[in-house]
């Protein structure tokens, strides 16, 4: 099996995960200047074999979506056509971002490295992919 990757997709970073090969547990892999993102990805699936790339879909509360979704589109049309023999679906981030920081505080990292919205980024793609899988396992 090839891994999954998933982009929690920002204006100026962008968190990346990706899942093992057995598509079981989803690790977090970095965090790119979102100006990088086409190219870091590009070399990324060069190297690894990626059977699917799950991007983060911002909605409100209300279901609509967020302002960040003018952003993704066009990055993810972009992104079909560059690659076209890999899918690319969405998957709900709602809380994704609340959810990170609270595993961060819970992980015992110090406050400086809390600030980190790197770190961030990077948890909320790694949430992002988890729950993307357990949602495919739910279905099967």
């Amino acid at each position: 099996m090839a891994r999954l990757l998933a982009i929690d997709y920002g204006k100026k970073r962008t968190g990346l995960a990706v899942s093992d090969e057995l598509q079981i547990i989803a690790n977090g892999l970095t965090t790119v200047a979102t100006v990088e993102l086409e190219g870091f990805l590009l070399n990324y699936v060069k190297r690894e074999p990626v059977e699917r790339i799950v991007v983060g879909l911002p909605k409100q509360m209300n279901y609509e979506p967020s302002e960040n979704m003018k952003r993704i589109t066009p990055f993810v049309n972009r992104l079909r056509k560059l690659l076209p023999d890999i899918p690319v679906e969405f998957h709900d981030e709602r809380f994704t971002s609340v959810l990170a920081q609270k595993a961060i505080l819970e992980s015992g990292i110090g406050k400086m490295a809390r600030r980190n919205k790197e770190l961030v980024d990077e948890v909320s793609a790694t949430i992002i992919l988890q729950s993307f899988m357990e949602s495919r396992r739910m279905r099967m």
